[in-house]
């Protein structure tokens, strides 16, 4: 196998590989705001620069093969000053206030202070503690008080039932645009992917997203490494991402078995996520339903008491009362009229471990075959 120096340390690499692969495949973190691994590699963003032995310039890693003998620093002051340079400039290009939340209001910077005033930015970015410019700028030492005013100009479009696209706080890196037109191919935020020079705005880069063409599915907003993309649901329900609790389930809407994650906050689900790491059939895709149809769950018209019919009106019974009755007239059904004289209808808006144990309880304990689900209909 051909073989590479990378940070003085020699590593084989495979022909095809950009020098971004072979650094992760070596423990190597070379930090990226543009890239997703499972697509072509845009370089929009920069940050993943990395010095290569011969080359005056430095050089995008994400898009960038890798070559025998190369000699590649990832990590050296030159480097690093870039990066950060890089990272001013991101910050100061929008209303990325995210960092004066936490502080005393008398501590804002005025940049801060107006920032704020902005439409839904009352509260904490929804990207707040999970956010990738975030975390580098903490980790490069970027001021956050030097937020720009250039997207005071950026307009708010919050006419999508249940996303925000909030272009003060969008970086340009064209993640939503990737996965909207190359993983869901819905085309709903088309190409291209640099400069719009065609936009009257100061933004320059602003994707157009086509409600007739969109899904709904959300992929954009998983996409999304900053908050300029976020659930409207979820919106102030939590001070930091990192506060949700996240149990991992299987969706019931249909019989794929897409794994998604529940976000979960004193025993209240906030939003639904999903791990593009995790093993399933969906690799971190959701559908409209999986994302953002969990409403019904907290919903204050849910029922939480069990109801008896007697002499034709309902009324409340306990846990104990409507069970007793349940088994013992199915008992009496099946008895009299054998198994198949009961049927069980189970739902989507049910677990998946819920909906299993009635498939067990219809066909193991009843013993009868006749089971359905609304998703099948």
């Amino acid at each position: 196998m051909p073989k590479l120096f990378l940070n003085d340390k020699e590593v084989s690499f495979q022909m095809g590989q950009t020098i971004l692969d072979v650094a992760k495949e070596n423990g190597v973190d070379i930090p990226t705001l543009c890239h997703i691994p499972a697509l072509e590699a845009t370089g929009l963003c920069r940050i993943c620069v990395v010095e290569v032995e011969g080359s005056d310039d430095l050089v995008p890693s994400c898009a960038t093969p890798a070559g025998e003998d190369m000699r590649i620093q990832t990590d050296n002051p030159r480097v690093r000053a870039t990066r950060k340079t890089i990272l001013e400039m991101v910050v100061e290009s929008g209303l990325h206030n995210c960092f004066a939340m936490d502080l005393p209001k008398e501590r804002w910077s005025e940049d801060q202070i107006k920032a704020t005033g902005q439409p839904w930015h009352d509260k904490n970015c929804s990207a707040h503690g999970d956010c990738r410019l975030q975390s580098l700028a903490v980790e490069y030492s970027v001021s956050m008080k030097n937020i720009g005013s250039l997207g005071e100009d950026r307009f708010i479009d919050d006419g999508h039932p249940m996303i925000v696209r909030d272009f003060s706080r969008c970086i340009g890196c064209g993640r939503c645009v990737q996965v909207c037109n190359e993983i869901q191919v819905n085309g709903a935020i088309p190409p291209p992917y640099g400069r719009r020079e065609d936009y009257s705005g100061s933004g320059g880069w602003l994707p157009e997203a086509d409600y007739l063409n969109c899904t709904h599915c959300g992929e954009c907003v998983q996409a999304c490494p900053v908050g300029a993309l976020f659930e409207k649901k979820s919106y102030g329900l939590f001070n930091k991402r990192e506060d949700a609790k996240k149990v991992r389930s299987t969706c019931t809407y249909c019989g794929v078995g897409c794994q998604l994650e529940l976000n979960v906050i004193d025993g209240k689900i906030v939003r639904v996520t999903s791990d593009p790491e995790a093993p399933g059939p969906n690799r971190g895709s959701l559908c409209v339903k999986g994302r953002f149809g969990y409403d019904f769950i907290n919903h204050p018209d849910r029922l939480k008491t069990p109801l008896i019919k007697e002499n034709g009106e309902f009324k409340e019974a306990s846990w104990d009362e409507a069970l007793d009755l349940v088994a013992r007239r199915f008992s009496e059904i099946k008895e009299n009229q054998g198994p198949d004289a009961l049927a069980f209808f189970t739902s989507a808006r049910c677990s998946n471990e819920e909906n299993y144990l009635m498939n067990k309880f219809a066909r193991a304990v009843v013993g009868t075959n006749n089971i359905d689900h609304c998703a099948r209909l």
